[in-house]
């Protein structure tokens, strides 16, 4: 199984009066800049089987762009698992419903350096999840850590075949 973690890009500052922080959108910038970051590592990436997002403004344009840019035609699943603070652990249930699969997940930080740190067996993630970063990881089908094979920051050089220490 192929996971893809993805951040959402970078996010207005201000929170929209009479709403909340759920409601913060993507800076013109983001929505500019991030077809191009995520069209540099499309071929990395391939199509995914599945894509599922935080139902946060910010994290559902994300996963708007990054759909149109793989041409990925199937649904957007929203769920609050992917929540800046969502249960990693969950995350688990939600990947075993699709065995064998590429699924792209996009949410936020913290949560997103806590799955990497968690799919790898890790305490933590060795890398700075900015804005708009892809963390690529194999998972073995039997259960256990994966491989870290790709680490795309915007702005960036791609990173392929990573090595982590484990822990």
């Amino acid at each position: 199984m192929r996971v893809f973690l993805v951040r959402h890009g970078d996010a207005d500052a201000e929170v929209p009066e009479g709403l909340d922080d759920e409601a913060r959108a993507l800076t013109a910038r983001a929505r500019l800049s991030l077809p191009g970051h995520f069209q540099a590592v499309s071929a990395l990436v391939g199509l995914p089987d599945v894509m599922v997002m935080s139902p946060l403004v910010r994290a559902v344009q994300t996963a708007t762009i990054l759909a149109g840019v793989l041409a990925y035609e199937g649904p957007l699943r929203a769920t609050r698992l992917l929540f800046p603070d969502g249960p990693v652990g969950a995350l688990e249930k939600l990947l075993s419903e699709h065995p064998g699969k590429t699924v792209a997940l996009v949410g936020h930080q913290p949560s997103m350096g806590a799955a990497a740190a968690h799919f790898l067996g890790m305490a933590s993630f060795p890398r700075p999840v900015t804005p708009g970063t892809i963390i690529g990881i194999e998972r073995p089908e039997g259960g256990g850590p994966g491989t870290l094979f790709l680490y795309a920051a915007p702005g960036q050089p791609v990173l392929q075949a990573l090595e982590v220490e484990s822990p």
